[in-house]
Order: C-alpha cells, then sequence, then structure tokens
C-alpha cells in the first residue's frame, strides 16, 4: 500500500522569533518541491520552530 501526501518529518530547529525565517520557509518550498520535501514553521510565544518534512 502506497502511503502518498503522508509527510515524516526529518528534523526541526527551535530559534528566536524572527518574522523574517516566513520568507525563508516560502523560498524554499518554492524552490524545492521538486526534491519532496516541505519546509515549516510555527511561532509560539519568543520560540520559533523550523521543521524539515519528506513529502
Amino acid at each position: 500500500m502506497e502511503s502518498r501526501g503522508k509527510l515524516e518529518l526529518m528534523a526541526t530547529l527551535k530559534l528566536k522569533k524572527n518574522d523574517e525565517l516566513y520568507r525563508v520557509v516560502d523560498f524554499l518550498n518554492r524552490n524545492l518541491k521538486s526534491h519532496n520535501v516541505m519546509f515549516g514553521l510555527t511561532k509560539k510565544d519568543e520560540e520559533m520552530t523550523f521543521s524539515v518534512y519528506e513529502v
């Protein structure tokens, strides 16, 4: 059975809050889409978590 569309978390990195990181994640997702990776960013208080997923 094929697991299409499932995201597998590969790595996370906790960083200080920086509003420019959203632009970096958007850039990476647009340019690396064909390499079956996806990037995410979540914000909680003054900390952000950058995530890398395999698609």
